[in-house]
């Protein structure tokens, strides 16, 4: 795909808008637009209906029941209200220890860290491998029955590996503990079944798959909604979990975006289209590598190559504004760092600074991978001539 000026290689960062979601949200834009809660008048009723049925396409997609799923503003707050609305428990059943990983995206870190520093938890890290797979062995010494929590991502957003949910679950499933998945990037790569059927809790957000920005939700089993206290407080909507007025338009098109969502041929062609940039890219120096898994235990669209000797700033900067990829993870103020999960894998410094995710998608065209391997080249040519990256 292509902006006005640029190749876009970032679809992990975020989704472009699929153009039937945009079709199906217009109307909510402009004339339906009452409040969902209205519940006195038809337009209210009418609004309430949309809302109804975006989450039943949601469901459809997860495999539950409309009412498990609960709206909210995106993964983050998905992932908080996962994490964090279990605080009353901690303890509660001589339980107080959550088990994560140090490569989560920073939504799920964070509200473990909040959750051990202001609710007594105990917060335990499961090691992973050199591709970013969860270590069972060490999972399972880790895991008791003071255990209240697992969370971790389904698949990972830098470097795409693709965990064993059924294993993990099963594991989790010996103590009772509640598992929550973050599967923010997992509907461009495996069925949202695979956790839904087995995990408590599900995270999703709508513009990680061609959907608006602004809105996600969370899978939240029936069972498990009476134990979850709401982070966000008010009129006590969606069952008390998560108050506030619905927006129809964002919700309307999260819907249209679960009903498109990408199918086991869609995931075939994007591996296709991955499998080629990478060999171009393996073509310009043999000194190019891939970081985390090789398929099938990979998201299909997720390249994270090294490029030794170069720093991954300098070349992202030189590829500007023709091309769009990232250094991987970003803080809060949106600047660029070096990425948490390349050294949670084992990468150096150095390493970590001189690696790039290329991200592809569902517009991404023949074209884009060829002109974008040849960017890629003549930047990473004119950079190594001059040897820019210095010892870090």
């Amino acid at each position: 795909m292509r902006t006005e000026r640029t190749i876009y290689l970032d679809y992990q960062a975020t989704t472009p808008l699929d153009p039937l979601v945009l079709l199906e949200m217009s109307p909510y834009l402009s004339e339906s637009f009452a409040n969902p809660h209205s519940a006195d008048h038809a337009a209210g009723w009418a609004a309430a209906r949309a809302v109804e049925e975006a989450a039943k396409k949601l469901s459809d997609l997860m495999r539950c029941d409309s009412d498990e799923i609960i709206f909210t503003s995106g993964a983050t707050e998905s992932n908080n209200l996962a994490i964090l609305g279990l605080r009353k428990q901690i303890s509660r059943r001589g339980r107080n220890k959550i088990i994560t990983t140090r490569i989560e995206h920073k939504s799920v870190i964070s509200a473990c860290r909040a959750s051990a520093e202001e609710f007594g938890a105990e917060l335990l890290y499961c090691d992973v491998d050199g591709n970013g797979r969860l270590d069972l062995g060490h999972m399972q010494e880790l895991l008791s029955d003071q255990v209240l929590l697992l969370t971790f991502g389904g698949v990972n957003g830098e470097i795409g590996s693709v965990q064993d949910i059924a294993k993990i679950c099963d594991l989790a499933d010996r103590y009772g503990v509640f598992v929550h998945v973050d599967g923010a990037q997992m509907p461009a790569a495996m069925k949202l079944d695979i956790a839904t059927q087995r995990a408590a809790m599900v995270s999703l957000s709508g513009h990680k798959m061609y959907g608006p920005k602004g809105i996600g939700c969370l899978y939240v089993d029936r069972s498990l909604q009476q134990h979850l206290a709401p982070i966000v407080f008010g009129g006590g909507q969606q069952n008390g979990l998560r108050s506030g007025t619905l927006p129809v338009p964002l919700c309307v098109g999260f819907g249209k975006a679960a009903e498109l969502s990408g199918s086991a041929e869609e995931w075939s062609s994007l591996s296709e289209k991955s499998a080629k940039l990478l060999n171009a890219l393996y073509s310009i120096d043999e000194r190019i590598a891939l970081n985390g898994p090789t398929a099938p235990d990979r998201h299909p669209g997720n390249l994270n190559v090294r490029f030794p000797g170069i720093s991954a700033e300098d070349l992202l900067a030189t590829l500007q504004p023709k091309l769009a990829a990232s250094m991987g993870s970003a803080c809060t103020s949106g600047i660029p760092e070096h990425s948490h999960v390349l050294r949670g894998v084992g990468l150096t410094e150095e390493e970590a600074r001189s690696s790039i995710r290329f991200s592809l998608g569902r517009f991404t065209t023949e074209r884009d991978i060829e002109e974008a391997a040849e960017l890629v080249a003549s930047a990473f040519t004119q950079l190594d001539c001059l040897g820019v990256m210095e010892p870090y």
